[in-house]
């Protein structure tokens, strides 16, 4: 009884209603349909366009059908490179090593990325020198590996009434640290948990190299004659 109620309601639900029901369906993403929106050939609407050629030579303003025709005589594409200038930009090429430069390029792109990883080191108030040591050399390496350091002590029972104990050692942890990190959040309480967050030290950028004036005669063309 209570299905045929409900197939009852559903069926008598206006036309506003049903639309958004589907509205509210996430949409399903793929590659190839964000590649469609870059237009090409026929699918170029604007009334005038920009062409610049294989070669990277302005072509001038034109109608895309005599841009089309330019470059269906050199076997080659018709691609908008940038749809909101007035008027839009083509470029005669080809498309499928678009793509595919485009691809790698973006793969370049995710290979120089780099995710930083917060690992955390932790701490007990009753911590011996030589665990102390050794979880100070973890943070140090964690660090230099380009990776924030959580650094965490927790107080069990009766340590909560000596918490003084514990912002010493992760003050001596920042300490001994040194040049190696950056302190992001000073040592705080949350809960029955001490913990700071140190950042890696940003490494300077060389330099760039400067020739000497010996060495830039050597490397002009006329040297070389």
């Amino acid at each position: 009884m209570q299905r045929r109620r409900t197939g009852a309601l559903h069926r008598g639900a206006t036309s506003q209603q049903r639309a958004l029901r589907r509205r509210t369906i996430p949409p399903f993403t793929d590659k190839r349909a964000i590649k469609s929106f870059i237009r090409t050939n026929e699918k170029i609407r604007a009334r005038e366009i920009r062409v610049i050629d294989e070669n990277g030579e302005q072509l001038g303003i034109m109608a895309p059908f005599d841009a089309l025709k330019i470059a269906r005589e050199r076997s080659l594409d018709l691609v908008e490179i940038s749809p909101n200038a007035a008027p839009p930009v083509c470029r005669i090429q080809d498309y499928g090593k678009y793509l595919y430069e485009k691809d790698k390029s973006d793969r370049a792109a995710r290979k120089k990325q780099k995710v930083i990883v917060i690992k955390e080191v932790k701490f007990s108030v009753t911590v011996d020198e030589h665990d102390y040591q050794t979880k100070k050399n973890q943070a140090v390496r964690f660090l230099g590996e380009g990776d924030k350091v959580k650094a965490s002590l927790r107080f069990r029972g009766r340590q909560m009434a000596h918490r003084d104990l514990g912002y010493k050692i992760v003050n001596r942890l920042i300490m001994d640290i040194g040049a190696a990190g950056i302190v992001e959040f000073m040592p705080r309480m949350e809960g029955t948990t001490l913990h700071a967050i140190i950042a890696p030290t940003k490494k300077p950028e060389p330099a760039p190299v400067k020739k000497t004036a010996e060495a830039a005669i050597e490397e002009s063309p006329a040297a070389e004659a």
